[in-house]
């Protein structure tokens, strides 16, 4: 199982730069920047909550589960 972070996608929607979402939730613009690329291994529900509350959005629609390929 993989969790997606499509969170660029939300960003590009709300027309927001990572900069000013960086500012508005105390994050580095680095830490936001490696949130976008998936390449974290975890997310604080505080952060999560600041992330929904800014963009006016629900977690789900900035994390989605793609399920492994099985065997055919």
């Amino acid at each position: 199982m993989t969790i997606v972070v499509t969170l660029d996608v939300m960003l590009a929607r709300r027309k927001m730069r990572s900069k000013e979402l960086a500012e508005r939730i105390g994050l580095t613009e680095q830490n936001v920047s490696l949130l976008k690329s998936g390449k974290v291994r975890g997310i604080r529900f505080e952060t999560l909550s600041k992330i929904c509350a800014v963009l006016s959005c629900q977690p789900g629609d900035i994390l989605e589960f793609v399920p492994d390929a099985g065997p055919p």
